[in-house]
């Protein structure tokens, strides 16, 4: 049986580079206040929860196409193994057609066979289709504040 990887499509009403530019703006819809940077290749970041973090190497950076995070480390205690996302990427890929931009958000690794994937999705669904797509849109996302 093949694995699925968490995936979602979403559509925003702005160009593919203003998408990409927004993405790199992790504060303005995913966690309110992390460390380092988002905008260029080999950039790091932290992404602290209260006891949780994630730490992400931008790996790939293709302006307005697509953006990839590599989790370098990362601690969730709420899990058997506190290390589960380590060695995932999340995926960013951006299609553009008449000032309407596609993303395609995947989450590789996390897959039905692991425990974190139903909260985990369950997470991803409200920062992704609810939080990012109202960040691009409306300018004002809902960042979690720790």
């Amino acid at each position: 049986m093949e694995s699925k990887n968490y995936h979602r499509t979403i559509t925003v009403d702005a160009p593919a580079a203003a998408v990409m530019e927004k993405i790199n703006r992790v504060d303005g819809w995913w966690v309110a206040k992390i460390d380092g940077n988002t905008e260029k290749l080999h950039d790091k970041f932290h992404v602290p929860m209260g006891s949780t973090f994630v730490d992400f190497q931008i790996t790939e950076l293709v302006p307005a196409k697509k953006l990839v995070w590599k989790v370098t480390d990362c601690h969730i205690p709420w899990l058997k193994d506190t290390k589960e996302w380590k060695d995932t990427e999340v995926v960013f890929e951006l299609a553009e057609t008449k000032g309407k931009t596609s993303i395609g958000f995947t989450h590789i690794g996390l897959v039905p066979e692991v425990e974190c994937y139903e909260n985990c999705k369950k997470g991803w669904d409200g920062y992704v289709t609810e939080s990012l797509v109202k960040f691009i849109n409306e300018g004002e996302g809902m960042p979690k504040k720790f």
